[in-house]
């Protein structure tokens, strides 16, 4: 277990650092550097007050030096400075990520819990059209937009029906509704793979055995069946964390609600490269710690993970 958890540390460091790398590069592609695209906006900008701007935030230096300047920069969690506030990207993150972890943690806390009623509707249902009505729920809640879902909400919730106000306003509604937009697109890939894993789990030789010996299905499927298939379900469940993020800034916009996404849209509009930057390689870093989360819990639901994975005599006889 010590060997496994080491590698999967090892590899989650190396993502990170590969991501660094090549958002370092793809700054350094664009036709000037940070400073000078963000201050040709202003007319008043003069060459003296650019070159002074750029020396001031590192940017006349070797691109060598810029590289290893960054990354220790990222080892102590120093994302550079905003162009457009001054303060340092770190502080500028901090100021909004509170209401995006509120909303994207609500999410997917209600994404697990309704891809788990879904996938135990489906199993249990008794008569065959409710079980295939069930079972085409997820394709079609992955299909729906989540910008879409969220302008419909909100014309008939706030404009229609008047429950709730077109702006945050610390409202139950106000957070509930996002959270459920987010939570439906979300939870529809987990359900896809639990569904899948939980029909291949119940076709195995010791389900038999269980119905043989009178055990109910709704008993077999909670003892039994959702322990041996929640581990293909993790894994997608991980994987999802990207579209998390997605969404969490369509939705954050839509519901005009403060948070990385208001942030994004900022910064991609003034064009401050600097903390664009540092939103990438923080979006990076939580989808590799979650991953990483989630290959660590892995092998506690599934130990056959660690032995296969070995590929040793010893341990496959183990």
């Amino acid at each position: 277990m010590g060997g496994y958890v080491a590698k999967r540390i090892g590899q989650a460091l190396l993502v990170i650092w590969l991501a660094y790398t090549l958002v370092f590069l793809a700054v350094q592609a664009l036709p000037n550097d940070p400073v000078t695209i963000f201050l040709n906006s202003d007319s008043a900008a003069d060459p003296a007050t650019i070159a002074q701007m750029k020396e001031y935030y590192g940017y006349d230096q070797p691109l060598v030096i810029q590289y290893f300047t960054q990354l220790l920069g990222l080892l102590r969690g120093d994302l550079g400075y905003s162009l457009s506030s001054g303060s340092d990207v770190t502080t500028r993150i901090g100021e909004v990520v509170g209401s995006t972890l509120v909303l994207a943690g609500s999410a997917f806390a209600a994404a697990v819990v309704l891809a788990l009623a879904l996938t135990a509707a489906a199993t249990l249902a008794r008569g065959a059209k409710l079980r295939s009505a069930l079972l085409n729920l997820p394709p079609l809640m992955v299909s729906i937009p989540v910008f879409w879902l969220g302008l419909v909400l909100l014309q008939l919730l706030a404009v229609q029906l008047g429950v709730m106000s077109l702006f945050p306003d610390d409202s139950f509604m106000s957070l509930a509704v996002p959270i459920f937009v987010l939570a439906v697109h979300l939870s529809a890939p987990i359900a896809q793979v639990l569904i899948k894993s939980v029909q291949e789990v119940n076709a195995q030789p010791f389900i038999d055995v269980l119905r043989a010996k009178g055990a109910s299905e709704s008993w077999i499927f909670y003892r039994h069946t959702l322990k041996n298939a929640a581990p293909a379900a993790l894994s997608i469940a991980g994987i999802t964390i990207g579209t998390l993020l997605a969404g969490s800034v369509i939705t954050e916009t839509v519901f005009a609600r403060a948070g990385l996404g208001q942030l994004i849209l900022q910064s991609v509009t003034v064009q401050d490269i600097p903390l664009v930057q540092g939103l990438v390689l923080l979006t990076a870093v939580v989808f590799t710690a979650v991953n990483l989360v989630v290959d660590l819990v892995h092998p506690q639901l599934d130990p056959r993970i660690i032995t296969a994975r070995a590929g040793s005599p010893r341990a496959l006889s183990a």
